[in-house]
């Protein structure tokens, strides 16, 4: 007899009630925790949330490694995504099949918008548009969803709600989201995919949300699991650790059992806590229950939906006969196949940009001797969460395959030295097992290093002889690392010079080298630096001389730096700058000296600020990490195989102090980020170049009688004029001065990719959606389309406008607000928003010592006003309130003022004298430490 909860033919809710029906209350609770134990009585295998598969299965072995996500962002390419989804997806239930601990229960995709450049990982997200992340990650978690109606291949899970985009002080940072921000720039990113029901899970961040931890935030259950409809659809996981945040980091709640049980109630299905052993976790959530801080029926909720996440991947069906299981054709040969390894190629190529051409330098001809010198010259670097490659193909090895293995040359830019010691006056080699000592009495191939500089003063070594990095292990240091990598990264230093004599500091530890006075070997001990070893570095190949050299004898030459991305930015560490490390520019100039027409070509996680670099060099690209296929990726594009056809995710800036906050992400008020600043962009949104141009033609948009709900065809015609066809990426961003509230100045609507032949025409159709107009109209708690001009811009990237056409969108006008909450303010300075004690609400502190803060209130409904009575709280005696009104002339002139209470909430009522019209800009002036909720304005009784 099949069970109910095995049987395909029930429907998927009586499956999962009929087996939560079954476990007993011990065998609920432990569903909890990310190792879930086997139920042998039902014939339930252990399992557990998590496998990492952001551009590949990642940590299980080999696999395909396809561009990481801000690259596969860069092809602006959803179909393409999709392909590279389902690739991802076969693959991980072919590593199943091997290994059953394996979990179809992916973590990805990453969905943060790219807001802040210097995020360590940037490149785990794909665009600073929150749109266009929707738009991409849905493509991508379809692909792993899979196709099959009811089955699941994998079950993809959303990274990381919400407002996560910076590594310093991550557990503790509280990072400040005000409403429109919330509902412009940070929701829709998720919305997108959880409304697409292409995914079945979420992860929480490990920030907090305007003075409240992710983990026990109300908005998971106000909008995250909303959008699915079904409560039971999505699931929600901790980030690794973070429940214990909570009370170690956070001291958000006094115990374990506190916090945990307030993760459940806020939403949390499952605990990503003390590894594999559930026993932390499990104990907490049993003392929860007997204080009554949880209950069961809580539990039962939450045991549900990873129910529902596991039946969907078909774990609970019984076979039918005659019939064939979903995903029955996948093979542990999967892992590699050929048309993985081809699709990977394919988007590599695909997300390549232009920069820029300025001497025309590209595509180069296939003929003559190459030079190709850098760092990246010839290896293929993984990030974190890549996996390891099946076959990896560096940009030097796929040209050779193109020119011959005699006419490509590669010099790596590296300096090859040796160090001396100082007290033993032996020089530092490497032993036959890899153990540095220093014992050699001359600079021998054994004791010679090549120096590579990832990060200003960031160095890693590779032994010249054995090829072997130098990494530190338990201590003491050894060349026997293949490559830069771990979540504590051991194969880095800095040498630091001084008096003639440098110290070698290992960057993992902060421990400084020392040399053992009997055996001579070198290990990372000494606290102090006074304490380091002293060498004398001895350069016997200055690695940018010959890299000059090399460029001075090639016909052609391609120069590749960029970052090793497990150094200078990464998770746990935001990247300092910008700029281009500066060993890499020197390199580049060198080079440069040699070869005026040379290629520069960044392989990087981010963008750079490149300052005078690209005027010093012919053409330049970019290529994210792009797996396996890099080098046949970028060897398609350079040599014209491929029309370049990427197209950048996010802005790229010429400065760090333009950009956004790391912490404040109200980029409305700050004017920053592509939606609302325009000051020190280097490269827009969506810039990137081909090997021809197209010319816009013209444009028309059926723009009459527009409305909210209705969609906008935008037919733009396009000509070439040139000998190559042209890839262009043509899209529609829409701006509107004037608006009754603030439009952004750009703000991205639709896009579409079209092949332009050589001398013909053709014709890009767009579909806009009003719907993508709407603005968070925070005084009525509503987003909505506003009535008003518009102003669509077409062109070929955020900043490159060629066609503007108007549109009028009708509706009711926007009438005058009321005043309810401090947090719905329309503008802001030095103010936090922070948790109301006790009420579960937003209130708002004023920050900066001194001065306080100010909120900007517009367009509120003032006529008759005599009062504005408001729910307050000061640090001092003495504190007041002040109210301005904005002036004719924009000025702020007085309008009351009152004083606050200190140390506990109270109603303050501040009388004010305002214009006698309809409508005023209010703004409200507030001493520091003063924490402002609830807001009204007060009329004057009618007679």
């Amino acid at each position: 007899m099949t069970l109910p909860f095995r049987d395909t033919r029930l429907p998927l809710r009586e499956r999962v009630d009929d087996l939560l029906a079954r476990l007993d209350a011990d065998e609920r609770l432990a569903m909890l925790h990310q190792h879930a134990p086997e139920v042998p009585r039902l014939g339930l295998a252990a399992f557990r949330t998590g496998t990492e598969a952001a551009h590949g299965v990642a940590w299980l072995g080999p696999a395909t490694v396809f561009p990481q996500t801000v690259g596969l962002a860069a092809t602006w390419d959803a179909g393409l995504l999709r392909r590279v989804g389902a690739a991802v997806g076969r693959e991980v239930r072919a590593k199943k099949l091997t290994d059953p601990d394996v979990s179809l229960n992916v973590w990805a995709p990453v969905v943060n918008p790219l807001r802040n450049p210097l995020w360590g990982r940037n490149e785990e997200g794909f665009s600073e548009d929150p749109h266009l992340t929707a738009e991409l990650a849905t493509a991508y978690a379809a692909g792993l969803r899979g196709d099959h109606p009811r089955v699941w291949q994998t079950v993809p899970t959303l990274k990381h709600f919400l407002a996560y985009d910076g590594e310093p002080w991550r557990a503790t940072a509280s990072v400040q989201v005000r409403e429109r921000v919330l509902h412009e720039l940070e929701l829709p990113a998720f919305r997108g995919p959880v409304e697409a029901g292409v995914v079945g899970a979420a992860m929480l961040a490990y920030n907090l949300v305007d003075g409240v931890p992710a983990h026990v935030s109300p908005l998971v259950r106000e909008h995250l699991r909303a959008w699915a409809g079904d409560p039971d659809a999505l699931a929600v996981v901790t980030d690794a650790g973070a429940p214990g945040n909570l009370v170690r980091l956070e001291r958000w709640a006094p115990d374990l059992a506190s916090a945990d049980a307030a993760a459940v109630r806020a939403g949390v299905d499952s605990f990503t806590d003390d590894g594999d052993d559930p026993g932390p976790t499990l104990r907490a959530l049993r003392t929860a229950l007997e204080r009554g801080e949880l209950t069961r029926a809580d539990v039962d909720a939450a045991v549900r939906r990873l129910l529902t996440l596991r039946a969907r991947t078909g774990e609970f069906d019984e076979d039918v006969p005659g019939e064939e299981r979903p995903y029955a054709d996948v093979r542990p040969q999967d892992v590699g196949r050929a048309e993985h390894v081809a699709l990977a190629r394919e988007a590599a190529a695909a997300q390549v940009v232009l920069l820029r051409d300025r001497d025309r330098v590209l595509p180069l001809p296939a003929t003559g001797t190459v030079a190709v010198v850098g760092p990246l010259a010839e290896v293929v670097l993984t990030d974190w969460y890549s996996g390891t490659p099946t076959a990896a193909t560096g940009l030097a090895a796929a040209l050779r395959e193109r020119f011959g293995e005699d006419a490509v040359e590669v010099a790596d830019g590296s300096d090859r030295v040796s160090l001396r010691h100082t007290a033993s006056d032996r020089f530092v080699a490497a032993a036959a097992d890899g153990a540095l000592l220093a014992t050699a009495g001359r600079a021998g191939e054994e004791a010679r290093f090549d120096v590579t500089e990832w990060a200003d003063g960031v160095v890693a070594l590779r032994h010249t002889a054995s090829g072997r990095l130098v990494t530190n292990a338990e201590g003491v240091l050894s060349a026997t690392a293949e490559r830069v990598g771990g979540w504590v990264v051991q194969e880095t230093f800095r040498l630091e010079a001084d008096g003639g004599t440098c110290a070698l500091r290992h960057e993992g530890t902060g421990r400084w080298v020392v040399v053992d006075p009997t055996t001579g070997a070198l290990s990372a001990e000494a606290v102090d630096r006074s304490a380091a070893a002293r060498f004398v570095v001895r350069t016997h190949r200055s690695g940018a001389a010959v890299a000059a050299e090399a460029a001075a004898r090639a016909d052609h030459v391609v120069v590749v730096v960029g970052n090793d991305p497990h150094v200078g930015g990464r998770e746990t560490q935001d990247r300092a700058s910008l700029a281009l490390p500066h060993a890499s520019a020197e390199l580049v100039r060198a080079v440069r000296e040699a070869a005026p027409g040379c290629v520069l070509v960044l392989v990087s996680s981010y963008p750079y600020a490149l300052g005078g670099l690209l005027d010093e060099v012919g053409a330049v690209a970019w290529s994210s990490h792009a797996g396996q296929e890099l080098g046949h990726g970028l060897a398609d594009v350079l040599l014209g195989d491929v029309e370049p056809s990427g197209r950048l995710p996010q802005t790229w800036f010429r400065e760090d102090a333009v950009l956004p906050h790391p912490v404040d992400h109200d980029d409305v008020t700050r004017r920053a980020g592509y939606a609302w600043g325009e000051r020190g962009v280097l490269f827009p949104l969506g810039h990137g170049l081909g090997y021809g141009e197209v010319t816009y033609a013209g444009a028309r948009a059926d723009t009459a009688g527009t409305t909210a709900g209705q969609r906008v065809r935008v037919d733009v015609d396009l000509v070439n004029d040139g000998e190559r066809a042209v890839v262009e990426l043509v899209q529609v961003y829409a701006t509107a001065p004037g608006l009754a509230v603030p439009f952004p100045r750009r703000r991205l609507l639709a896009h579409r990719r079209v092949r332009v032949e050589p001398g013909s025409r053709a014709t890009a159709v767009l579909d806009v959606a009003v719907d993508r107009l709407a603005v968070r109209d925070v005084a009525r708690e509503e987003t909505r389309v506003l009535p008003g001009t518009y102003h669509l811009l077409v062109g070929s990237s955020a900043e490159d406008v060629r066609v503007e056409l108007p549109l009028t969108v009708e509706g009711e006008p926007v009438p005058p607000r009321e005043l309810l909450r401090a947090g719905a303010f329309d503008a802001c300075e030095g103010v936090d928003l922070v948790a109301r004690d006790g009420t579960g609400g937003t209130a708002v502190r004023a920050a900066v010592p001194g001065w306080g803060g100010r909120l900007e209130f517009t367009g509120c409904a003032t006529a008759g006003v005599v009062a504005l009575r408001c729910c307050v709280r000061a640090e001092h005696d003495g504190d007041e309130v002040v109210v301005q009104v904005r002036g004719a002339s924009g000025a702020w002139l007085p309008a009351g003022r009152a004083g606050l209470p200190a140390g506990s909430w109270g109603e303050v009522e501040v009388a004010l004298r305002l214009p006698a019209v309809e409508r005023s800009d209010l703004r409200i002036a507030l001493p520091a430490g003063a924490v402002l909720d609830e807001l009204e304005l007060v009329r004057r009784a009618a007679r």
